[in-house]
């Protein structure tokens, strides 16, 4: 993703063609002036080979203040902002006058959303049928079970995706799950900080168990905690989760049941909807030790477990007491966001995520342009050339392993701005005065959306994201990237713009997951979107060297005190920014080959100002804990280091701001890392 992992290769067989709309007929001013970026933004008096970051950023970092009821701010943050407000109109509009079905479904959800004084009358009633089931389990089996259908948290979880070693068919996942903090280093490092998290998520349940009417909350609370944690000592680690031969893991249900015989896997299949044979394991000791835990653990502690999770990822539906305590442990406890969001803000992202694509639909109709496929797809075309041309010259990559890669490029699908056809909603029920109904009809009709895909062939016009989401991916088991609507704007895109813009922020974004395809994880991807090792050993070590190098340099940045950027987790999205970056000067290189040099503006040659954007497009200023957060849990590297650990790699940055030896960022030749280049 822009914000994202993995990646896709180019093709040889195109023809190099222009960016956007050629230069010759551009007349209207872009958005951000005076040629795609603001100047006012820069601080020119720090010395570009020091901290290019601040370069392109510091007048604005040193000028902004994060929003209260934000985390960060920057560009992502202003579009998503953007899009936030089209999206309330849609949803404002489908409330007091719908002109569809689609419309009514979306009115109705922001109305059961918005309609605070019906969720204050209806009080915990709500919760009554969910936790009286929950009370009303006789053993562990009877427990396992409920865990198998949505809405219940459980120390293991079930999904359906792409195959990973049948290309073209849907596979049935098992993998571990159940913790309520964002990851086991919560429960486990050592420190006053993580003490205080601890304490703070003891409160948090505390409160939820006595709003709910729960008798001897703290006792509760500790027990629940407990469990936790003994599930966050057996679980993975972030880094070990990333490598897909250590969790693909395919086995007959019949060897599940051999390592976690505490569940009853046919039957706990069964209940989900599914009907399989084999699965693919992502975690198997964890699994293992979650059924050590269901046998071993009293079932009291598991239904205590059970309800508290049930209130805790349902607490947005329920009384403000509920979510207010929510949001000052997930909030401001763990991200450092002073206030919650307004409701009107909360209830966008409500029906984005529960009615996307109808929401998406409309969006597109209204504020998506068709223009910008048809300019996307000709500067696509020219990043698909410039992959094609390095994989052909690549030295260290050779003739076995590039034949294949080159297959792959060529199978490469690039998606803009919409779906061909979007989700039906029409058999979700969802009423204006049930909000935690509404909730869970939501949810079931989510998983049996993936239950109606299993075992047919993968359906490779579905979306993961919708179009009004500011972000992209890439997915590698079809070889797919996209970008949806609301990212294609400026200044990451911007028909109007200086094109060495828009080739140095939307081109290196694109560059970034089309690299994907190829980055530690994506290479072992074939072009069918099987795991399969198509490298030679020889090209192979190569390529570990070069991205050993770039884990070694980002282990030692260290953004929050205490806290340093993990080179493993993060490898696959340094390694695609580095190719990105490298990969859009290839395509932009090509564009002046053919249009000429655009020159020298405003004092800045094309080649800086493809630099700066790239500097730019990256514009973020991040609240501690939630970097701490991002860190700890997170395969993206903080923007800071997106952009000064990666431009110190490349080499036609030390040639356009002249960097020298001396200079803070400054790396000598042989310690820089390429990738896709020479």
């Amino acid at each position: 993703m822009r914000r994202s992992a993995l990646l896709a290769v180019t093709c040889l067989t195109l023809s190099p063609v222009a960016l956007a709309t050629p230069l010759a007929a551009q007349t209207a001013a872009p958005k951000f002036t005076p040629w795609g970026i603001r100047l006012s933004d820069m601080d020119t008096g720090v010395k570009p080979g020091d901290d290019f970051y601040r370069y392109a950023n510091g007048h604005w970092l040193d000028s902004t203040t994060i929003a209260p009821d934000r985390t960060s701010a920057g560009i992502d943050v202003v579009l998503a902002d953007e899009a936030e407000q089209q999206v309330r109109a849609i949803a404002e509009e489908g409330e007091a006058k719908p002109v569809s079905a689609a419309e009514k479904q979306i009115g109705d959800l922001y109305a059961s959303w918005m309609d605070e004084a019906a969720i204050e009358k209806a009080g915990t009633a709500p919760l009554k049928p969910y936790l009286a089931r929950i009370a009303a389990l006789k053993d562990s089996h009877a427990l396992a079970m409920l865990t198998a259908e949505t809405g219940y948290a459980g120390p293991t979880g079930i999904s359906i995706f792409a195959d990973v070693n049948r290309p073209g068919r849907y596979g049935v996942y098992v993998g571990q799950a159940g913790l309520g903090m964002p990851g086991r280093d919560y429960y486990l490092l050592k420190g006053e900080k993580y003490d205080g998290f601890r304490a703070a998520y003891r409160a948090y349940a505390i409160t939820l168990l006595t709003l709910a009417g729960f008798s001897d909350a703290p006792a509760r609370a500790d027990r629940i905690i407990a469990l936790e944690t003994a599930m966050a000592t057996s679980q993975w680690t972030p880094e070990r989760e990333r490598d897909i031969q250590q969790t693909n893991n395919p086995m007959t249900v019949a060897k599940l049941q051999a390592l976690a015989p505490q569940f009853d896997w046919p039957q706990f299949l069964k209940t989900s909807g599914i009907s399989a044979t084999e699965v693919i394991v992502g975690e198997p000791t964890a699994v293992q030790t979650a059924g050590t835990l269901l046998a071993s653990t009293p079932l009291q502690t598991w239904k205590d477990y059970l309800a508290f999770h049930f209130i805790s990822d349902h607490a947005q539906y329920l009384p403000k007491a509920f979510d207010d305590a929510h949001f000052d442990f997930f909030g401001k406890t763990l991200s450092g966001q002073p206030q919650q969001r307004a409701r009107w803000k909360r209830g966008v992202r409500l029906v984005n995520g529960m009615l996307g694509e109808a929401v998406g639909k409309i969006y597109v109709d209204r504020y998506y342009p068709p223009e910008s496929d048809r300019q996307m797809g000709e500067l696509i075309a020219n990043l698909r050339a410039a992959y094609g041309d390095e994989l052909q010259h690549l030295a260290w990559m050779d003739d076995a392993t590039r034949k294949q890669a080159l297959e792959k490029l060529a199978t490469f699908d690039p998606r803009t701005g919409h779906p061909v056809k979007y989700i039906d909603y029409s058999a979700l029920t969802l009423s204006p005065g049930d909000l935690l109904g509404n909730a869970m009809r939501s949810e079931r009709f989510e998983w049996n959306l993936l239950l109606a895909r299993y075992p047919k062939p993968v359906d490779r016009s579905l979306w993961d994201m919708t179009p009004q989401t500011v972000n992209a991916y890439y997915d590698p088991t079809v070889n797919q990237i996209t970008f949806p609507a609301a990212i294609l704007q400026a200044p990451y895109f911007d028909p109007n713009a200086d094109p060495a813009v828009n080739y140095g922020a939307i081109g290196a974004t694109i560059g970034h997951e089309m690299g994907h395809g190829f980055d530690d994880q994506g290479r072992q991807f074939d072009a069918t979107g099987k795991v399969r090792d198509w490298w030679t050993k020889t090209s192979a070590d190569k390529f570990k060297v070069r991205t050993s190098m770039l884990g070694k340099q980002f282990d030692g940045y260290e953004p929050v005190p205490g806290v340093h950027i993990k080179g493993e987790l993060t490898m696959g999205e340094n390694v695609g920014d580095l190719g990105g970056l490298e990969m859009a000067w290839g395509a932009w290189r090509r564009y002046v080959a053919e249009h000429g040099d655009p020159g020298v503006k405003g004092g800045y040659t094309a080649d800086q100002r493809f630099l700066i954007a790239y500097s730019y497009s990256w514009q973020t200023k991040q609240r501690e804990d939630s970097m701490r957060q991002q860190l700890l849990t997170n395969e993206h590297s903080p923007a800071e280091y997106r952009v000064n650990g990666i431009v110190r790699n490349f080499d036609p940055w030390y040639k356009a701001f002249d960097v020298k030896p001396g200079d803070k960022l400054y790396l000598p030749p042989d310690q820089r890392v390429h990738i896709w280049v020479n």
